[in-house]
Parts: structure tokens; sequence; C-alpha cells
């Protein structure tokens, strides 16, 4: 039992002051003073005990009994429903005909005040059994870097969208990130390339491949989303000529890649904007260097706070 926070008596105290009243024949304004309390809480306890027993001198909640003025159940769950349906709090005002601050208050007591996940698939986490038996792959389009951006001097005045020659000012065109990443053991590979081709893609899954191998892994399977390079014949003769099976995403599911994805978040905070590069070159030769860290050295929460290299059959090398 929780008391409440100002109360003077616990449920032995009241007791005691309730029975020299009761049972004593103590004065309530003897027993209150007693007690040091006021001779009202006195009268309080002892109509409790009296009508009660000693289950009266417990602790109550302070909620009214009924409230007249309150939102009927039915229009609760028709609150809920519509929630769940991933309308928001004006929506669900404008159509119930009701103040949007009554929904706002009604959805944040039955749990449903912030959107987040609510209507959407369930998360399905999984984890293959052992290294190379699903990397997952993906490419992450890069602005190239020419000079310091507005995330570092706050201002986009250099980024303005007018037109030059029939050219937006301001673009200096892109770059891809392809990555990989091991399902098992979350060993990544990472290249920045000019394009996302199918040529490209090919080339870069042969040294993804390398890679793998030289740290004692051996892909069986590659699982990338539905893009053109990786719907491409070409693509599927590589995976052929290299004894990889290849899979594909669920179509406008990008979790269905979910490792992958991931992986480009840490990849981002922690190359791609976590320093200040002059050009894109810059950025480009501090890859594998980042990369080297995540490997070796960067402990991941999945793995049991262990680097990724601690689950290839290098058992820690640092090739």
């Amino acid at each position: 039992m929780r008391l409440h926070a100002n109360a003077a008596l616990g449920p032995k105290g009241r007791e005691l002051m309730v029975r020299r009243v009761v049972e004593r024949g103590w004065s309530v304004t003897e027993a209150a003073e007693a007690a040091g309390v006021s001779d009202q809480t006195c009268r309080k306890w002892r109509k409790r005990f009296v009508v009660e027993g000693a289950a009266g001198l417990i602790d109550r909640p302070s909620v009214a009994h009924s409230i007249p003025s309150r939102t009927p159940e039915d229009r609760v769950q028709a609150i809920a429903a519509l929630r769940r349906l991933r309308f928001s709090g004006a929506q669900i005002a404008e159509l119930l005909v009701m103040p949007e601050t009554t929904v706002s208050g009604i959805l944040r007591r039955i749990g449903l005040g912030r959107l987040g996940r609510l209507g959407e698939e369930p998360a399905v986490r999984y984890e293959r059994g052992r290294a190379g038996e699903l990397v997952h792959v993906d490419v992450k389009k890069l602005g190239c870097v020419r000079g310091v951006g507005h995330r570092i001097s706050g201002s986009r005045a250099s980024q303005a969208k007018t037109r030059i020659h029939g050219r937006r000012r301001g673009i200096a065109g892109w770059e891809f990130v392809h990555v990989a990443i091991d399902d098992y053991s979350r060993l990544a590979y990472a290249e920045v390339l000019p394009d996302e081709r199918a040529t490209t893609a090919i080339g870069f899954l042969g040294r993804a491949h390398a890679f793998y191998r030289r740290h004692g892994i051996s892909i069986e399977r590659v699982l990338t989303d539905n893009g053109s390079a990786y719907r491409a014949t070409v693509h599927a003769l590589a995976c052929h000529r290299l004894g990889i099976r290849h899979l594909r995403t669920r179509p406008y599911r990008p979790q269905t890649n979910g490792k992958a994805e991931r992986f480009i978040r840490t990849l981002l905070a922690g190359w791609a904007y976590g320093a200040i590069y002059g050009t894109s070159s810059e950025r480009t030769a501090a890859l594998d260097g980042w990369l080297w860290h995540y490997n070796h050295r960067r402990r991941h929460s999945a793995l049991g706070h262990q680097a990724p290299i601690s689950r290839t059959n290098l058992l820690g090398s640092y090739i």
C-alpha cells in the first residue's frame, strides 16, 4: 500500500486513534490531539471504522465515484479505432464533432497519444544461424561535398535553387554508397561509387564477396531491394557465377532489409556526417578507417556488446 505523501498517520496509527474514541471513551478532540491531526480527520476515520471496520482505515483513490460529463465508452472506443487507422487528433475531433483538447486527453489516457508504429505491421526480428548465410546489400545516395555546407555553417544561402544556364546552382552532384552487411556477424563492407547501375552493383558484389572470403565467410545468399540494378539479367548471371542465391525484399517494405537500413543510419551518423570534410574525396578517404573501427572495435548491442569481427571465423583477427 502506498500512503499519501502528506498522511500524518498510517493504518495502525489511525486504528489506535479511533479505538481510543470508540472503545476507551476519549473525546474526538483528545484523540485527534494525541495523534497530531485535526478533529475533522479523526471524525472521518472514526466513521469509516464504525461502518467498515479495520478495512476502512486503508487509503482510497481520491477520484470521484461517478463523472456525469465523462465521454461515453462507445465514443472512446470509436476514437481508439480511428487512431489505430492513423488518424490525427485533429482529424478525429473533426470527424466526431468533438473538441480537439478532449480527443487529445482521451488518446493520452488510453495510451494512444503518440502514433509511432501504431497501425503498422509489428517488427519481426530474426538472425541467421551462421556467418555468410545471408548478406544484406543496399545503396545510399549522398550529395557530393564542395566546401562547408549548411550542417556546419547553419546557412543555406549557398544552396539556393536558382537556375544558371539550365542547371540549379548549389548542386554539386551525387555519390552512391554501396553497403553490404552480414546478417549473423554484422561484419560490414562499403564503397563510394559514382552510380548505382547494374554493372557497378556487380563490381561491388564481387569485391564484397572477396572481402568476406578474406574473413573466412562464404556468402550463400544476398538480400537486396527491387531496384533496377538488382533486377537486371546481368546481375542474376553474376550471382550465379559466384554461387550466390539472390533474394529480393517485399515491394514497398524497406523494413524487410532492415539490417542494411539500420547500418546505413549508423554509417551516415558516424562517417558521412560525423566529421567536417572539405571535399568528397576527403570523405571517401575516411570510409576505410571508419569501417575498420566498426568491424573491429565498435561494440554491437545485438552481439552481446562485442565487435562484429568476434563472430567471424578469424576470431578477432585484424585483417
